[in-house]
This record gives structure tokens, sequence and C-alpha cells, in this order.
């Protein structure tokens, strides 16, 4: 199956927290940074995730935000630390690629957000994303 989600880093699930409804997979990525999605406990089940499973993390660009150092007092626990590689512009919008370490990240943000964060090949950047906006994927 191919899908429109550009964002898709690989990882390993090194815990698996379940709740009766919603579940929180933490994932070690490639490079060795963590995530943690929020899934549904459904998902978790089907998918057969547990500690030690193969997952792809799955992210939108638009929801994938961009600082330029690490935000502290925000519920975004996702921090990713990266280099952006190139920026592209449009009227109103812009694409962002980042590099981070075992991978890279798309985030879609505004050309105005581009301007005021100054951001060019090259920036260090933070991403942040919600537990809830990462999709996981299994082999």
């Amino acid at each position: 199956m191919s899908l429109s989600i550009r964002n898709q880093i690989a990882g390993t699930v090194t815990a698996v927290t379940t709740g009766e409804a919603m579940a929180t997979v933490k994932v070690r990525l490639e490079g060795g940074q963590d995530i943690t999605a929020a899934i549904t406990t459904d998902a978790v089940k089907d998918l057969g995730i547990a500690e030690g499973s193969a997952v792809k993390a799955l992210v939108k660009a638009t929801e994938v935000a961009l600082a330029t150092g690490a935000v502290e007092g925000i519920s975004i626990r996702n921090q990713l630390a990266g280099t952006v590689s190139d920026v592209a512009t449009g009227g109103a919008m812009a694409s962002v690629k980042v590099d981070v370490n075992g991978g890279g990240l798309t985030a879609a943000i505004t050309k105005d957000a581009v301007e005021a964060l100054g951001l060019a090949a090259g920036s260090s950047v933070v991403a942040l994303i919600k537990s809830t906006e990462i999709s996981l994927a299994t082999a």
C-alpha cells in the first residue's frame, strides 16, 4: 500500500501502556530518539503491537510544527531535534524538510512562519508532534 503521508520513520516499540480505550506506545527511532504515539487499545491488539515490535511512525506534514529550540511548558512531548535540509516556499505555505537522527521529516507551515523563524538550509530546529497525531504501521 502506498500512502500520501510523507513522514514515515522506522523504529522499535519500547513500551506499551494500555487503558480502556486508548494506549500510549513509546517508540525508539532508528536514530535513537524516542517518540510516543497515542492510539486506540483496539489498534494495539489488532496490529499485535508489543515491546520489541518493529513499526513505522506516520505523521502528516501538516501536523509537524517547528521551533528554533526545545520548548518547555507545553504538553507536546515529542520534540525531535534536527537540521533544515530544504525550504520550498509558495505564495502562502512552505514545505520544510528536516533531517533528524534516523530519518527525515517534512513540515507544512506558513511562509510567514518560515520568514519569522529565519528558516533556511542548515538551521537547527525542533520538530514538535502531538502524540495523538502519530499513527503506527507494522510490517
